[in-house]
């Protein structure tokens, strides 16, 4: 399995509301309708519901991340239809009581003669995971 990674990025919330607001990423929704309409163009067609995170992509078509574990340190999705095994890890890491670095991470099973392919690309999507979602918490 291969992982990318994206950029820590500090935030000034504790943890443990971070690890709350990603508990039902309905509420997701209305932080997204609150952003500049140049930054939701550049994030693109997303949509959250409880449990899930469905994106469109003209390159890939629509990709539903599950929600399969929350705690406290992080949120595992698991990709539901892709013929590639891929979970998106946003993992919390307490700075001191009122900050919190957010990380992006994609773990996908792909075959390592492709990587070099594909690599670039699943990079740039973990740096954008990592982006949107200190955006978001």
């Amino acid at each position: 399995m291969a992982r990318y990674s994206s950029k820590p990025v500090t935030i000034s919330r504790p943890a443990s509301e971070i690890a709350a607001k990603f508990s039902d990423f309905t509420v997701l929704n209305e932080r997204l309708e609150q952003m500049p309409e140049e930054r939701r163009r550049a994030i693109g067609d997303v949509e959250f519901t409880a449990d899930t995170i469905c994106i469109n992509t003209p390159q890939m078509g629509q990709i539903r991340l599950k929600a399969v574990e929350r705690n406290d340190e992080s949120t595992v999705l698991e990709a539901e239809g892709s013929p590639l095994q891929l979970q998106l890890i946003i993992s919390y890491k307490p700075v001191d009581e009122t900050h919190t670095e957010v990380e992006g991470a994609i773990d996908v099973e792909i075959p390592a003669m492709i990587r070099p392919m594909v690599g670039p690309t699943l990079q740039k999507a973990a740096d954008k995971f990592g982006e949107l979602f200190a955006e978001l918490a």
